[in-house]
């Protein structure tokens, strides 16, 4: 069961990309290293709720 997952930039807080995770393998928050266009740079993003 994939639900779908909204990741956002930790340094100017955009929600940049629409992803999906599985929730019976991975309960905790999604983090990863994406392009973020609004601040030019490869940054951390995280899941939102």
């Amino acid at each position: 069961m994939r639900d779908k997952v909204v990741m956002a930039c930790t340094k100017c807080k955009q929600r940049n990309y629409n992803t999906s995770k599985n929730k019976n393998h991975n309960s905790e928050r999604l983090e990863l290293k994406k392009y973020c266009k609004f601040c030019k740079e490869h940054t951390l993003h995280k899941e939102t709720r």
